[in-house]
């Protein structure tokens, strides 16, 4: 997630580190971690069916993109899909519910890739039950595209301000169709305030937070290494590594300038939000979170197709102690029937996003 300069220097409190950045301008031109975002270039570049879908579904959206997914390919039309059990959250997922849903969005986005390519999917979930594959699929001939899948390449989630402009109410009907669309200002200013409470919660909680920096990949040199996690480089960041200003420490150091400055920032952002999206199941058992999962995936690829942003924002659906809270107000608000709420998000007009790191589709697979 590469920063602007503008907000990089909001972070550390201001111009004084100018002088030395600049020092650093030849270093960090070549700082871009063009290793890491090569599976982007390389998706659809595969003769076997299975790989070619293989190699735009990982190129989903998932939790802290952690890419926890392994594949096993079967005889020479089959495969079946697996949950990587070191890829997971106990801090902030300890229910490993929100890895399933981003193994529905791996999922619907493979299965779209299959179609575009001319192939059927035929997918069967926890073949095994719940201890087992997450699915196993099988390809074959006849497959038609579905439009959404020419929106895959260009999919973000957008975690910037949008656009003080409201969303037409045209557009609004087409989300609507896949989640439940929350537009009038009492309700968009509700969430405003329960997101950005759920997001110091676990924020100001230092052993929750610490979850995140440890995936936390710090320039160009950890972001090839490591292509998961969160994402910090691009070349004005790696300028601030180079001479001591950003690291671990000071990213977890809640007194900090830095610190004090990302929660005005995303105070913020929350606030530039002009209507927000939920995804509801009756219950919660696995197969609805991959269901929501591969909702989720449909609507952030129809935002696409519709010019819009879509950013998650679900800290508040978390289920830890200090969450409680706020996972119950937010329930009440959205999910007053007593359903589950799996999936909250903000949608706006959002700027252009750079494509996030993944691991190559030889990393995925599993033999045996």
């Amino acid at each position: 997630m590469p920063l602007s300069r503008r907000k990089t220097l909001a972070l550390i409190g201001g111009g004084t580190v100018l002088t030395a950045v600049a020092a650093f301008g030849g270093f960090a031109a070549t700082r871009r971690p063009h290793n890491a975002v090569a599976p982007w270039g390389l998706a659809g570049s595969y003769d076997d069916p299975r790989l070619n879908a293989l190699s735009f579904a990982l190129l989903a959206p998932n939790p802290h993109n952690l890419q926890p997914w392994q594949v096993r390919l079967e005889g020479a039309d089959a495969l079946s899909l697996h949950r990587d059990p070191s890829r997971h959250l106990p801090e902030t997922d300890p229910y490993d519910r929100q890895i399933t849903i981003g193994l529905g969005c791996f999922l619907e986005q493979m299965v779209l890739a299959a179609g575009a390519a001319g192939h059927t999917v035929d997918l069967t979930l926890y073949p095994e039950g719940e201890g087992g594959a997450i699915a196993q699929a099988v390809f074959g001939q006849g497959g038609t595209p579905d439009p959404l899948s020419a929106q895959i390449l260009d999919r973000r989630s957008c975690k910037e301000p949008f656009e003080d402009r409201s969303i037409p109410a045209g557009l609004v009907a087409q989300l609507a169709r896949i989640a439940a669309v929350y537009t009038d200002p009492e309700t968009v200013s509700a969430l405003k305030e329960l997101t950005f409470d759920a997001w110091m919660t676990e924020t100001m909680t230092p052993h929750r937070m610490q979850e995140s920096i440890d995936l936390m990949r710090l320039g160009k040199s950890e972001i090839n290494a490591s292509p998961d996690g969160i994402a910090l480089g691009g070349p004005f960041l790696e300028s601030l590594m180079a001479v001591g200003v950003l690291n671990r420490k000071s990213l977890a150091d809640q007194k900090s300038t830095g610190f004090q400055e990302a929660i005005r920032m995303y105070r913020r952002m929350l606030n530039a939000t002009p209507a927000y999206v939920a995804l509801t199941t009756a219950t919660n058992t696995r197969l609805d979170q991959i269901k929501a999962g591969r909702e989720w995936l449909r609507l952030n690829l129809t935002t696409t197709a519709l010019g819009l942003s879509l950013h998650p924002v679900s800290q508040a659906l978390q289920e830890y102690p200090e969450m409680t809270p706020h996972y119950q107000a937010t329930h009440a608000l959205l999910a007053p029937r007593g359903h589950t709420v799996q999936m909250l998000g903000r949608v706006g007009y959002g700027p252009k996003i750079a494509p996030t790191p993944r691991w190559p589709i030889e990393a995925k697979l599993t033999h045996g």
